[in-house]
């Protein structure tokens, strides 16, 4: 990112050869004429193979899921496994070393909703990332849940794993609606960051974190994207950004309005969220975890 700011002020200038401008800027010049390649065919299958599988059993690691691409018949290793993984934002759920330990720099917080019982909207908000896979390239997807109704709050794309489009979806979700009065999240490095911090608690939020490796703990939203990929991605993988971005438009719609889910008794997230009242937040304190 840092290199391709620095590229475009070397394009803006107009002062001395490619070489002058690119060393008043510290940057190297083969540097400025790089373009980056992207992965290949056969990785972007491999990505939506292990994407498929992840989404049904979660639990696996890279082992795991490095037999499974044999069992299709991909014979890759363990390091090209780990680096798709990696790439794709994908973390397997299973006890992790150290768990009281949190990164440096990032606030502890506790998980808040164990045995909550919900009764209204905006009660509780929750959000995470995953990755969607396209004909050609991938892009990843983030949204903001309302656990009480399921109802989609809001939802952004981008083509990196930057905080950005994380405080896009917040800030949209924000404007349609109240702040509840707790917003739960995982230990992602974009909802532990002190930008994504310093927005919930300005607007009011109790934080909640899940317990690391513990995808149940933000179940409601792990049960959406399964939904959105299994209902709509795998179906009929879009060809583009923009394309990607008209199918999840008209799912999400789909998905708020007319898709009844048999935990709210056949209803709709729209009409569980429209008809019941808003919840009330008592005094809030604002603590970290000790």
């Amino acid at each position: 990112m840092v290199v391709a700011q620095q590229r475009a002020l070397v394009q803006a200038s107009d002062e001395g050869t490619v070489q002058a401008r690119c060393q008043a800027l510290g940057l190297a010049r083969s540097s400025y004429y790089y373009q980056p390649r992207g992965e290949t065919d056969l990785n972007l299958t491999l990505m939506r193979l292990l994407d498929e599988e992840f989404t049904r059993h979660n639990f696996k690691g890279v082992l795991g899921l490095r037999d499974h691409l044999r069992l299709l018949g991909h014979q890759v290793n363990e390091k090209r496994v780990r680096r798709l993984v990696r790439l794709m934002g994908q973390e397997p759920v299973y006890p992790k070393p150290r768990l009281s330990v949190p990164g440096q720099g990032v606030t502890r917080y506790p998980y808040l909703l164990r045995e909550r019982v919900l009764s209204a909207p905006n009660e509780v908000w929750s959000t995470d990332i995953t990755y969607i896979p396209m004909a050609k390239g991938f892009l990843y997807l983030v949204a903001v849940l309302d656990w009480h109704s399921r109802y989609v709050l809001s939802w952004e794309l981008s083509n990196t794993l930057d905080v950005g489009f994380c405080l896009t979806a917040l800030g949209a979700a924000l404007a349609l609606q109240p702040a509840p009065y707790i917003f739960n999240s995982d230990q992602g490095s974009q909802f532990t960051s002190q930008l994504f911090e310093q927005a919930l608690l300005a607007a009011g939020c109790l934080i909640s974190r899940d317990g690391r490796g513990r995808a149940t703990d933000n179940a409601f939203i792990e049960r959406l994207w399964r939904s959105v990929k299994w209902e709509c991605v795998y179906l009929n993988p879009a060809t583009d950004g923009r394309h990607l971005y008209e199918q999840l438009q008209a799912y999400f719609t789909y998905y708020n309005h007319q898709r009844p889910h048999q935990g709210l008794k056949g209803q709709t997230p729209a009409q569980v969220f429209a008809k019941t009242p808003t919840f009330h937040h008592p005094s809030i304190c604002l603590t970290t975890a000790s």
